[in-house]
């Protein structure tokens, strides 16, 4: 969320933000309605003093019995009081539409983000690995899966409906095993606090990592008491700091958490439907950092690092983007997309997103620092990324370590966490 101070102050470099996003101007509506708020302020405030200050004569002037001058003073009082109200009805509805309209606005991208207008405009960072040879034609996780007896959508689908999935004995500790192997190295490895949050929030948590209110309809909302259900741990996670004043000697903050996950899909009809790429239930495990402004873009770095080192773990194949304007996040300053090898499909599919979003959330959730030196609070930078999907890291491990009679050998990363299983057979 933008403050609306800077707009008026860089008007140009706001609009300049947009136009590499594919939007049209706004600073000048902004400052338009910016300016009516302003003068319905000062209106008010001018009124307000001019009410005291009369108040006080009416008392001077009957002190001095000058009845006349206490009367008109009077009626001066009543009229101000008569028209105040409407005054602070104008102010309440022009703060709502500038709050309303600023806070529907996307974060502007950096300088060095590649611009675009889809996913066809993202520029490959670097690769790691090379993809496996197989002397058999791959198969897709969801074949796998199914004729292994360990992945039932059909189960599912009467239980939930579609975008839901039953994984079973070897599959379902496969799924276990890989979120406990990542934040085993997130926590241990790369300096994360292992966090257990809630998955139920509120309507201002939700709002403050910018899900509410532009993104409602990928959401699921739970009644009674108007719940949301997180389609990331990120809410939760940078949510910790929301109202809150943090010694910057504490920062950088970093917090992982693995939980499930849930996105209505909305805008995905029709997209992978089969399989577990895109599913309304999911598992993730979250990485969540809490910065100063001078720390962030090294934090990005060193976040992208980190979620590479679970892949890398697991040896496979993959890829980094950086997205483009027109494929970034609403929140987001900068983002690196990490695309996992997907044999089956034969293509690169996302894995992890690791965002740096500067002080928009911050601003949102009124999440501020104070200064080793003193002086104001300012807002923290936050940035999130995941660390990775477990769901699409099952998909990757599945197509990526299956053999010609259909079994799933088992990293050897993930031994100790599978208890000596080294391959999953049919039941």
């Amino acid at each position: 969320m933008y403050d609306v101070k800077w707009i008026r102050d860089n008007s140009g470099l706001f609009d300049e933000g947009r136009a590499r996003r594919g939007l049209e101007p706004l600073s000048a509506t902004i400052l338009e309605l910016d300016e009516r708020r302003r003068s319905l302020t000062a209106r008010l405030q001018a009124s307000q003093e001019r009410r005291n200050m009369a108040s006080k004569e009416i008392g001077q002037a009957k002190s001095k019995k000058d009845e006349v001058k206490a009367q008109a003073l009077m009626a001066e009082v009543a009229a101000l009081k008569s028209s105040m109200p409407a005054d602070e009805e104008a102010l309440r509805a022009a703060e709502k539409v500038l709050f309303d309209l600023v806070s529907s606005i996307p974060n502007i991208p950096y300088d060095d983000v590649p611009v675009g207008a889809d996913e066809h405009g993202n520029v490959e960072h670097h690769r790691h690995g090379v993809t496996r040879a197989y002397t058999f034609a791959p198969k897709e996780h969801f074949q796998l899966g199914e004729a292994l007896g360990q992945m039932d959508f059909e189960t599912a689908a009467k239980l939930s409906g579609a975008r839901f999935v039953v994984l079973k004995n070897g599959l379902a500790r496969l799924e276990r095993a890989l979120g406990q192997y990542m934040l085993d190295k997130h926590t241990t490895e790369h300096g994360y606090i292992e966090i257990n949050p809630p998955l139920l929030v509120r309507y201002d948590t939700m709002f403050g990592t910018t899900q509410l209110p532009k993104f409602a309809d990928d959401q699921f909302r739970v009644q009674p008491g108007d719940m949301w259900l997180i389609p990331t741990a990120e809410v939760s996670l940078t949510n910790l700091v929301r109202e809150a004043i943090t010694v910057e000697e504490e920062l950088p903050l970093r917090f992982t958490a693995l939980t499930h996950s849930f996105r209505a899909e909305a805008g995905a009809a029709g997209r992978d439907t089969r399989g577990m790429i895109r599913q309304h239930q999911f598992q993730k495990v979250e990485l969540v950092s809490i910065t100063t402004p001078e720390q962030s873009r090294q934090e990005h770095e060193r976040m992208l690092v980190c979620a590479e080192a679970v892949l890398k773990g697991l040896d496979l194949h993959y890829r980094v983007v950086t997205l483009c304007t027109g494929d970034m996040g609403f929140s987001s300053h900068k983002t690196y997309d990490i695309e996992v090898w997907l044999p089956g499909q034969g293509q690169f599919r996302e894995i992890s997103s690791c965002s740096v979003c500067g002080d928009f959330q911050a601003r949102r959730m009124n999440a501020r620092s104070r200064p080793k030196s003193g002086g104001a609070p300012r807002f923290v930078h936050t940035l999130n990324g995941s660390g990775v999907a477990v769901g699409r890291a099952l998909v990757a491990v599945l197509e990526n370590y299956q053999n010609e009679d259909g079994s799933i050998t088992v990293p050897d990363i993930l031994a100790p966490y599978m208890g000596g299983l080294k391959r999953i057979e049919k039941l």
